[in-house]
Formats: C-alpha cells, structure tokens, sequence
C-alpha cells in the first residue's frame, strides 16, 4: 500500500507496530498502565467524550454542495492549508504511530484509511476499532491525530484548541487538541456516511446481529450511545456482527468497523458477561475507568473521571462474534431511544412510514459523559440517531432506509429503553430483562402474533401482552400513578416531535409527516 503519509508528512518518523509492541510502546512512554490480563489502562486527559461543536467541514466549492449546512460547521480552504502545515511542521522531527487500515466488511464497499497518531495507544485503538485491508491499493483518506497539537482559533478558523477538520476533497482529516481517541472512530464514519449513500448504500449508527445458523435472520438496533446498541446486540443465542456502524447494499448488511467501544459505567458481569470478560483481555484499551493501583481492579460504579467510561477491543474478544462481519438483509429493525420523559412504550410496532418519521426525528436522550458539558439525562432529537456524524441531509439516508424496508418486508419496531411510570427523577430505568424478552420475542417473530392495540397519543401500534413482562408496563400510562402527570407529559413530547418535525416536511412525503400524529 501506497504510504500517504510519508509522502506528505516530510521529516517524521513512522512506527507501524504489532498490537503487542503497541502496548509495551505505550507503557514505555508513558501513556497508560498495564492492566489485569494485559489491559491498558488509559486517561483521554481533558476531553472525555466528543466535542461536536469543534468539527468543521472544509467548504471546497463542488466537493461541498450538498452538505446539511444547517448541521455542519464550514472551515474555509485557506484555514485548512494553514492548520495542515502548522501540524506537519509540529510532527516534523517526531516519531509517531502508523496503521493501515480498512472501514467496511465488504469488499465490494471497502474504503482503504491510512491512520497516523502521536500516541500508541491511540493506534492500538484504531486498530482494534477497524479492520485489515481486502487489498493493497492505495489509501483512500489520511487521518492525522495529533493530541499535543492546539488549534489557533484566528489562524485555522476554528472555535477552541482541539478542533476536527475533514476535507473532502484532498481526503484528509485533521483532528488536534484532544486526546478522547472517539473522535478518530467518529470521523472514519463521517466519511463513510459521505461515500455509501453516493453508491445507493446507507450508512447507519447501529449494532447488528443474526440468529446462530442462519445469517439471512438479522436484526439491526439504531440508537445514539447510551440507549443500549452494544449490550442488547451482544448476547448470547445471537451472532455479533458489530455494536455500532453498519452498511446496508443489495445484497445485505455488513459491519463498517471490526472493534468494538462499549461503555463500562456500572457493567454488570451477570446481565452483560460477553463485555464484562473483553475488559481483562490482553490489549484492550480501558478509558478513564478508576482502579487500584496495586491489584489494578476496576471500579465500574465509579464516575469520578467521567460517566463516559469505555473499553475498546476487537470484536472477535466476543465469543459469539461474526467471523465475516456481513449478514442477509435484516428481518427486524429496532429503534433504540432512551425516553427520559417516560411516556413511550417498551415496545411498539411501526408501519414503514412510521419508521422513516422516526429515523428522522431520532428521539432519545443524551446521556451524561457522552459530550463534553452534559451531566444528566437530557431528551434530544438527533436525526437518523446519529445527526453529528451526517454530512448530508437527513432525508437522504431515511429515504434509502424506508426503500430498503419496504423492498424487504421488514418488521419495524421502537423500543424505549428509558423510564417508566413517571419522567426521570420519579419513574425508574427500564429493567434490562424486559426489554430482553421483548426483543427476544421480536426475533422469534412471536410478538408479531400477539394481539396489539393502538396507543391513544402517539397513535402507536403496542402489544397488549408478552410473555415475561408485565402488562401494565407494555402501556405507559398504566405505569404512572397520577394519570394527569402522565397525559400532560405525553402531550408535551407529543409536541415536541411535532416542532422538530418541521425542518423535514418539505423534503418528505405527507404521509411520512403525518406518520407521527395518526390519532390527535
């Protein structure tokens, strides 16, 4: 493979390490501690998660056009160049770390990545995150980590010190300031969700799965970090295929990445083992998690540094992984939200265009630590429950959802792995069982036989039983104590929905729009 970075990055030194000499070069230099099982225990420093508000787009005329503007911060080319140059002139002299890796499972969609970083444990991440290359062409795209690097807000036309650039047209992210090595894994599926919808594929925030035997019986979960992509997708009885961003083409779906990032707060090694036992296999990366430091235990209840913690480790750390990370066209499609107002039900049915209204509105609730600044739960609208990572209009990627559905006879659901019998603060968490044996049912296909009933806010098809789960929970306001609280509330959220629906009605169908108030 053509050595990109080399070419462009004069006078730098570039190790390209094994897994096992990144963890030693890691500890050496001082970067992180060995953990039990030969772990790496790492510190992103001050940035704990993402920092959307930091990223730009380099506006670069044609390459540009169809940008979604409104969710896309725009560098200028002049900023670029000058924010290139001053980090080629920072890592001229230096020794850093090289990977060349490979975004997608299939071959027929694979994009080369050329990753270089100032930090080992951040090329050991990436690695663990994407996949070897299917051939030895040439890079397609650069990406440049450079933690040490701060960002001149006048000079590079950004906001702060860190700052993450892509540029489109000359194939190269920048991403400075910030040791949260995320922003890495978040920027690979920037630019798959700018290069898939162009080849008629649809790039999607989701984890995937598919019965033991049969890789013709997927499921995908779509749900931002937090609503339970990773734990409910890595089970036992189901293959793996991957616990975050997929692909779906004519001929399936398929993993985008070959890793997984899990989130480690209060991970409980009963309910989720298969993660449990990745955080004491050798070289998986442990993110601002507390331990002692002597028998290097760690504390999962403890949020001191941040609820964000995660571990990151190659998706084969889980048993019942898929080996190919590619599958048959789903036969379930969940949508993940974390309902911090309590109002949604566990589980409910959605008609084709239902699912496109709520792909589109992405309704859940940021979780503390995720995003720089956000301590508890705060209910959102991300659209396609991924907005940060969309260079396009959002109606561009449900449009081409809502094909695939339809031409596939997909069974659409919404799950709410949020509160119950009252908004956050009043109500409790969901149990994790039940949302368990409803999905379970889901993929058996015996929930579809139940008897339903429609909701009377949301206009929302729900099961009127299922087996494990109590009654009163699958209708949400028979979990709320004071009915009032509960119909004011759902009015509210119901208006909600109807607000940020607004920005998509000139772009979708009329029945797509009224998809969400089908009784008033």
């Amino acid at each position: 493979m053509l050595n990109q970075a080399e070419e462009l990055l004069a006078n730098t030194t570039f190790q390209h390490l094994s897994v096992p000499k990144l963890v030693e070069e890691s500890i050496r230099q001082g970067e992180a501690r060995l953990g039990i099982g030969g772990s790496l225990i790492v510190n992103t420093g001050k940035f704990t998660g993402r920092s959307p508000k930091d990223k730009f787009i380099v506006n670069s005329g044609a390459d540009t056009e169809d940008i979604w503007k409104e969710a896309n911060q725009l560098m200028s080319p002049d900023c670029f160049d000058n924010l290139w140059k001053d980090i080629c002139s920072h890592l001229s002299g230096q020794s850093v770390y090289i990977q060349n890796l490979a975004a997608g499972a299939s071959p027929d969609f694979q994009v080369n990545i050329q990753v270089v970083t100032e930090f080992a444990w951040h090329s050991l991440f990436i690695r663990h995150l994407l996949r070897e290359p299917l051939n030895d062409q040439n890079s397609d795209y650069l990406i440049v980590s450079c933690p040490r690097f701060q960002s001149n807000p006048d000079r590079h036309g950004c906001q702060a010190a860190n700052v993450v650039a892509i540029n489109f047209e000359r194939k190269i992210v920048l991403i400075a300031g910030t040791g949260y090595a995320g922003e890495i894994k978040k920027s690979v599926f920037t630019l798959l969700n700018r290069i898939l919808p162009e080849q008629g594929v649809i790039s999607m925030h989701c984890s995937a799965n598919h019965a033991p035997d049969n890789p013709n019986d997927s499921a995908i979960f779509f749900g931002l970090s937090g609503t339970g992509k990773t734990t409910l997708s890595s089970v036992e009885g189901r293959m793996l295929i991957g616990d975050d961003e997929h692909a779906w083409s004519d001929a399936g779906i398929f993993n985008i990445e070959g890793g997984c990032y899990a989130k480690t707060l209060n991970l409980d090694p009963i309910s989720e083992p298969e993660i449990f036992n990745t955080t004491s296999k050798f070289s998986t990366v442990i993110e601002n998690m507390c331990f002692d430091s002597e028998s290097r235990d760690l504390d999962f209840a403890n949020a001191s540094i941040t609820e964000n913690t995660r571990c990151a480790y190659p998706l084969e750390f889980i048993p019942n992984a898929s080996a190919t990370g590619v599958a048959g066209h789903p036969t379930n499609v969940f949508m993940l939200t974390c309902d911090a107002f309590g109002v949604l039900p566990p589980i409910s049915r959605l008609s084709p265009v239902q699912a496109m209204y709520h792909f589109l509105s992405g309704f859940t609730s940021k979780v503390a630590g995720t995003e720089q600044g956000i301590t508890d739960p705060v209910p959102v609208f991300s659209a396609c429950f991924g907005s940060p990572f969309l260079p396009l209009r959002p109606e561009v990627y449900a449009k081409l959802l809502q094909q695939r559905i339809v031409k596939n006879n997909v069974n659409c659901w919404l799950v709410n792995t949020g509160w119950t019998g009252g908004s956050f603060g009043v109500g409790q968490r969901m149990p994790i069982e039940f949302t368990r044996a409803l999905l379970n049912a889901a993929l058996s296909g015996q929930l579809a036989n139940n008897e339903f009933g429609c909701e009377e806010i949301f206009g929302l098809e729900i099961p009127l039983s299922a087996k494990g789960v109590p009654n009163h929970l699958l209708l949400p306001n028979r979990s709320w104590h004071d009915q009032t609280a509960y119909h004011r509330t759902a009015k509210h959220v119901k208006s909600l929905f109807a607000n940020n629906f607004l920005q998509f009605k000139q772009f979708v169908d009329d029945d797509v729009s009224a998809a969400g108030f089908k009784l008033n």
